[in-house]
């Protein structure tokens, strides 16, 4: 079977998940050939290792709170808060509490 991804024009909820959120799996939301989005679940204490992407980034924390590595610094993202990064910077995520992020990654290639 397929995965669903949203066609344009296409409402997509992205509320905390509250509950549903230890049962929940990471999910692919759009994927087009220079824009993709998903929501990640990061539950505490695991951690997303270092690794970087090609393309501009932005992570948003939708709820929980996740430490985010990048450029040599460790910072707590927290649920209404996002980051961006610019293509190829190197980032980890690691769950502190419970938590789901927003990834959305744009590449121009």
């Amino acid at each position: 079977m397929a995965l669903h991804h949203a066609a344009s024009g296409e409402i997509v909820d992205i509320r905390p998940l509250g509950k549903k959120l230890k049962e929940a799996i990471s999910v692919t939301l759009v994927k087009t050939p220079h824009l993709q989005v998903f929501r990640y679940i990061l539950l505490k204490s695991n951690e997303f290792a270092e690794h970087k992407v090609h393309g501009e980034i932005t992570v948003q924390c939708l709820e929980g709170v996740v430490e985010f590595t990048s450029q040599g610094r460790k910072q707590m993202l927290r649920a209404g808060e996002f980051v961006y990064l610019a293509g190829g910077d190197q980032h980890a995520l690691k769950g502190m509490e419970d938590a789901s992020v927003l990834v959305t990654i744009v590449s121009n290639k």
